[in-house]
Formats: structure tokens, sequence, C-alpha cells
């Protein structure tokens, strides 16, 4: 990335682009370094965090880490239904669109910000409901919890998370995606167990327990024989710690019920991991 914006003398890239943490693959990227990297070369470019995964759920510093925009969206760690898109600019950026040639009624930033009128904000009819919804979630977020105690709590059920994974994958081709703890986001993890059985384990505790976990997001494309292989377990929002241990001593009755090879002492490490 650096090399391509040293690259660039006449400052036609506008924007670096990149996802905090991507759903898919449970990947987080250090936004920090990239803002480092982005000031080592002396480039005017803006940075655009995608944080709609993490918001709510990992550590995120907008001016700290020198953001220029952040989006997000209602459904994931603010815990409000699919509907509500947020965007945070700081004043570079507001100055940078204020020159642009490519700005829009719908995308204009000033009207969705400082609007004259009401509806402004949404572009249309305001989401009413979702916005009763999202003023109960900041409530739970900022006032009964605290945000650097809900980061905290993600943080903590990753970890019992991981652990599991881990204890499950000595001696058999179980896998976190992400080998790197730092590089794990904190709301999502994505893993293998491999020849089909985590879409086995997917079907059956579905049928068996109620459980839903997530499907792999382009690991594989679904005519594949390895679509089978990855899951992603959700653990942001409202999730506390007995919910994610259920989850996984329900997944680890699947693993026997389907006879598939795990390691022994997921459910203890996971435990540790919680409160370690």
């Amino acid at each position: 990335m650096a090399d391509a914006l040293r690259a660039d003398p006449t400052h036609e890239i506008r924007a670096v682009l990149v996802t905090h943490v991507d759903t898919a693959s449970s990947a987080k990227n250090d936004i920090a370094a990239v803002r480092a990297a982005i000031d080592s070369t002396g480039h005017p470019a803006l940075l655009a965090v995608d944080a709609i995964a993490s918001l709510g759920c990992d550590e995120l510093r907008m001016d700290d880490w020198g953001i220029d925009v952040i989006v997000g969206a209602s459904q994931k760690g603010l815990m409000t239904p699919p509907g509500l898109g947020f965007i945070w600019f700081s004043a570079k950026a507001l100055a940078v669109c204020a020159e642009s040639d490519l700005v829009t009624p719908y995308w204009d930033w000033k009207p969705r910000a400082v609007g004259e009128q009401f509806y402004q904000y949404f572009g249309g009819t305001a989401p009413t409901h979702h916005l009763y919804g999202l003023r109960e979630a900041l409530s739970m977020i900022l006032d009964e919890e605290g945000l650097p105690q809900v980061w905290q709590r993600h943080r903590r059920l990753a970890k019992a998370v991981w652990a599991a994974f881990d204890a499950w994958g000595r001696g058999t081709g179980i896998r976190l995606n992400m080998a790197d703890p730092v590089a794990r986001g904190w709301s999502v993890t994505s893993a293998t167990i491999p020849d089909g059985g985590a879409g086995a384990l997917r079907r059956w505790l579905e049928a068996e327990a109620g459980v839903t976990l997530g499907i792999g997001l382009g690991m594989a494309m679904p005519s594949e024989p390895a679509y089978q292989d990855f899951l992603r377990v959700a653990h942001m929002g409202h999730v506390n710690l007995h919910m994610t241990l259920g989850v996984l001593a329900t997944m680890e009755a699947g693993m026997q019920a389907l006879g598939i090879a795990h390691g022994p002492g997921a459910l203890a490490a996971a435990a540790g991991a919680a409160v370690g």
C-alpha cells in the first residue's frame, strides 16, 4: 500500500479503503498501522474504514488512529435490526468532499449531518422504530455496561471460543482461520472442520439443538465439497459468557454425536480463557 502511494505523485488515489474486521474470514486489520503507513509516504489520501463487523465489539478509535471516514451499520454490535447505516467523517474528509465533483444529492453528507429538515437525515422516510431500538442499544452499551467493558466482554468471549478450537484441533484437522491471535476480530470466529465436518455439525446443531452457526463465506463455492468444511461462530452484540459457553458445549455434543474427531479439554480451556 505504501509503495502504491509513493508511486502516485499526482495524488490520483483519493483514499485508502480498509475493513477493520472482515465478517467472512474473521480477520482484523491494524488500522493504526495503516494510518502510520499512509503518513510515512506524505500522501494526502483519506483513510476510510469499514467497521460494520467491529463497531460496538472491537476497540475502535477514530481520532487516535487518524481515521477520516468510518462506515457502520446497525445489525451487528449495535444490536438493532438491519436497516440503519452510519458514517462518521473528519474535517479533512468533509473538506475533500466539498471539492469533489462526484457528490450527488443522495450521497451528500451535509444534509445527512446538519439537515434543515428531519427527513434529510435519512434521505426520505425515517426508520422510526429502528431509531427506538438504536436508542435502547446505545443505552445498554454506554450507560448500563460502558464501552470499555463492552470491548473487554467481546475480547473475553472471543478468547473462550479460540481456546475451545485450539483444544479441539490438537491432533485433528480442526483449526481457526486466522492463526495469529492479534489478527483475529473479537466479534466473530471463522474456523475449519475438514471432510465436511463443519456442514454436518451446523446441520446437527440446527436440527437437534436449536443452535445456528454461520456458514463459511468466500472460502469455497457452494457447489464445491470444500464449502462444507467451514463455519463461523458469532460472539457479537447482546451475547454473554453463559451463552457462548453453552454454544461451545453444544458444539462438542454435536461432534461426539457425529463422530467428528476432536481434541479433549475444550470446555475447560474455554472457561479458563474467559476468566484468565
